[in-house]
């Protein structure tokens, strides 16, 4: 089998398409023959050692795909052979086929692709914790959300929308705004051209959002603790422009006794009961057309490093495959 190696951190061009051997699952185990495989920025975190690879150099990436089932190991029963399943963690994607752990795995629902759910799991289930557990949006909330565009972005617009949110997001391009509007945006903001602090003054009369959900970084603090109501949320998922400086908490007072929080995906799934029921919440509005996923780019997986070229470049829209 041939999967991608990081032998070292650096650019796009360090990702090499190599043989890789496999072997056969272990107790608790399947082996999976991947049909896709998710693209995330998390992934350009580990492949520039932004975050730590948890067993060091070399690095299979990917914390996304789905695929089929084609052995398992002693004591497995959750799964079969021909099952089709899909995951979103651990590392280790970037592979035609792989060894996991059965308790990381969810059954794909027989109406959803397998390509559609290797785009969706770890992005759709970021926007199934934000919206329904980090903060859990009420109609007449109304939201804020940076790089609305993006694979979680286009699932949040629709999702927040149909929860009866007023939703606002911010963009880098007229295109970009308009496919923000179209999946479930009331408000887009061009920040290259806007200040997005300003408008979203404007559109809230003045009021503030309830919660702004920021994976964006650097270049959005500390505005987006500007575009909150008093005591409202700050979530910082991500940080695709660099991670934010340290600041003195006493900010949060000033600018109105605001929440902020550093979540991740990985703790709101870290037992089976949550990963199963995030998973069934999404495959859900997914299957009930509340929340559509389109793949917008895919890519040879062997051709890796031009998809996280693409990607650092913001030449990408929702979602991205990569097919092995």
């Amino acid at each position: 089998m041939k999967a991608i190696l990081v032998s070292q951190h650096g650019g796009p061009e360090i990702l090499e398409w190599r043989d890789h051997e496999v072997g056969e699952p272990g107790p608790g185990e399947v082996r999976l023959r991947q049909e896709a495989v998710g693209l995330n920025f998390i992934d350009v975190y580990f492949r520039t050692g932004l975050y730590p690879a948890p067993n060091g150099l070399p690095l299979v990436p990917g914390n996304e795909a789905a695929g089929v089932v084609t052995a398992v190991g002693e004591g497995v029963s959750l799964f079969k052979q021909g099952d089709r399943v899909a995951y979103a963690g651990p590392i280790g994607a970037y592979a035609q086929e792989r060894l996991i752990a059965a308790d990381k795995l969810v059954k794909v629902p027989d109406g959803i692709a397998l390509d559609v759910a290797a785009s969706m799991m770890l992005k759709g289930m970021t926007a199934e914790y934000l919206l329904r557990r980090t903060y859990e949006v009420k109609p007449g909330d109304t939201i804020l959300y940076h790089a609305a565009a993006g694979g979680v972005g286009l699932i949040v617009g629709q999702w927040a929308k149909a929860l009866g949110a007023t939703v606002i997001g911010t963009v880098g391009s007229p295109e970009k705004a308009e496919l923000a509007a179209a999946n479930g945006f009331d408000h887009v903001i061009n920040y290259r051209t806007e200040d997005f602090v300003e408008r979203v003054k404007e559109i809230t009369g003045g009021k503030g959002a309830d919660v702004v959900y920021d994976s964006v970084g650097k270049d959005t603090f500390p505005g987006s603790l500007d575009c909150l109501k008093p005591r409202g949320l700050w979530a910082s998922f991500g940080q695709s422009s660099g991670p934010i400086e340290p600041f003195n908490i006493g900010i949060l007072a000033q600018k109105g006794s605001l929440f902020a929080t550093r979540p991740t995906l990985f703790t709101y799934i870290a037992s089976r009961p949550e990963l199963v029921a995030s998973a069934d919440a999404l495959f859900d509005v997914v299957s009930r057309g509340v929340v559509n996923i389109e793949i917008n780019q895919r890519y040879p997986l062997a051709e890796a490093g031009r998809a996280h070229g693409d990607l650092e470049g913001r030449k990408t829209t929702g979602t991205t495959v990569l097919l092995p």
